[in-house]
């Protein structure tokens, strides 16, 4: 059962998707502080000095509060719509750079080898006919000329 499990653990496919999954993670984490310390403190300011991770709906009005942490520290049930957009932002700019990443490898990809036709068009009837026939099987034209 050891062996099995390691052969399994060990095929190409598995060892790919486990560096997949580790290299996206650290992916992720570089994008969240992208957007989080340099896009959205742009957006922020271009907004009039906004903090979108500040942006939230207080549905505990005996709690208020004036920010998100000070509304936690309270204990208030809040809905977290800025740290949403951060989020959105997030997604979206990942969602680009592997469009991106993806495009630039298909596009250094060789294309696939052109296969030799297996059928060629007898010249008096039209009919698809395979290319070693020496005789078209609807008109019985000699193909050899």
């Amino acid at each position: 059962m050891l062996k099995e499990f390691r052969d399994f653990a060990m095929r190409g496919n598995v060892v790919d998707l486990a560096i997949g999954i580790i290299i996206g993670g650290a992916f992720g984490a570089i994008v969240s502080s992208l957007v989080n310390d340099i896009i959205m403190p742009f957006i922020g300011r271009l907004l009039g000095s906004l903090n979108f991770t500040d942006l939230f709906i207080n549905l505990t009005p005996e709690k208020a509060a004036a920010s998100l942490k000070a509304a936690k520290d309270l204990g208030a049930a809040t809905v977290n719509y800025g740290v949403f957009i951060n989020t959105l932002i997030n997604f979206v700019i990942i969602a680009l750079v592997l469009f991106f990443i993806i495009k630039a490898m298909n596009a250094m990809r060789k294309p696939a080898p052109v296969a030799a036709p297996n059928t060629k068009e007898c010249p008096y009837c039209f009919t698809k006919v395979p290319v070693k026939a020496t005789r078209c099987p609807a008109c019985t034209s000699d193909l050899k000329k």
